[in-house]
């Protein structure tokens, strides 16, 4: 039997999310704030009794309000990132969520390509770990810095290749095209050696998006976008001769499909879902803590 769902928030976002719950399950409701976007009203609460999970994609700043809502009401939650705007209303939903047994996930949808989950499953600790995002200007998402629309992605992934406590975190950061950041820089630290360095832009001309992680005996560089990896490691032999090159390509996948099927496998059989609530918020906290350096950089040098 297919589980009951409902999509709130039917923005940019939203209507993907609800192409693939409806693929996958009985879609109930797809609710919005916009009457002209929404196509079963404007009011989420009447549909709660009728649903088993719910995708929310509105706004950051309605997040706390509506996930709260949703499992105070027995509904599981996937819900896209960041959990929420501060690190006291991701705790208190994540202890919703654990006193009402519910599974509360958070939409990083990058930890289902399946380019990554290969290079995230390869033995041999990270020495130095490269990412870069940027990305053209969109009016979209501007209701939140870089740090928390685009960089915190890859936060989430330094996080869940690193698997180490953090040290230090020291960052920098530029206001451009609005009055919040829009490209920033963060140098990550972590207890065992792994150093991170993580750029993100949505001011830039084209697209990019590179990971590189650096381990001893060699190097592995994940095209996301393409869905493959290129290793580089060193030969039997020594000298220049000795570097073995290889690439591993995947069959596509798509990701935001994966990423609901993963979410409803985990309401119906009770496992952990692949992005816990936990690792939502550990991913807000350093996105938190690199915005709030960025900020006393600003401030300090002010013109």
């Amino acid at each position: 039997m297919k589980l009951k769902t409902a999509v709130i928030g039917a923005g940019y976002m939203g209507r993907f999310h609800a192409e693939k719950f409806g693929a996958i399950s009985e879609l109930v409701a797809v609710i919005d704030a916009d009457p002209a976007r929404a196509t079963h009203g404007t009011d989420y609460t009447p549909w709660l009794s009728k649903i088993d999970a719910a995708c929310v994609a509105v706004p950051t700043e309605h997040h706390f309000r509506v996930v709260k809502d949703c499992l105070e009401a027995g509904v599981h939650v996937l819900v896209e990132k960041p959990l929420a705007r501060t690190l006291a209303e991701a705790d208190a939903l994540l202890e919703l969520a654990r006193t009402r047994g519910l599974m509360l996930q958070v939409g990083h949808l990058q930890r289902f390509n399946p380019a990554f989950a290969a290079l995230a499953s390869q033995g041999g600790r990270p020495l130095f770990i490269d990412i870069e995002r940027l990305a053209p200007f969109k009016a979209r998402g501007t209701d939140v810095d870089v740090v928390l629309d685009l960089m915190i992605h890859d936060l989430d992934l330094v996080l869940a290749l690193a698997r180490a406590p953090l040290e230090d975190v020291s960052a920098c950061g530029f206001s451009v095209l609005t009055e919040a950041i829009d490209i920033a820089n963060a140098r990550i630290e972590f207890a065992d050696g792994c150093v991170a360095s993580v750029s993100a832009s949505r001011v830039s001309q084209a697209p990019v998006r590179k990971l590189r992680v650096f381990r001893h005996e060699g190097y592995v560089s994940a095209d996301l976008q393409g869905q493959k990896l290129r290793h580089v490691r060193k030969g039997a032999s020594a000298g220049a001769a000795g570097i073995e090159e290889s690439e591993q390509a995947f069959p596509r996948v798509d990701e935001l499909r994966a990423q609901a099927e993963a979410f409803l496998a985990s309401v119906r059989g009770g496992s952990a879902p692949v992005v816990s609530g936990e690792q939502g918020r550990d991913a807000l906290a350093l996105a938190l803590r690199i915005g709030e350096l960025v900020g006393e950089r600003l401030a300090r040098h002010r013109p």
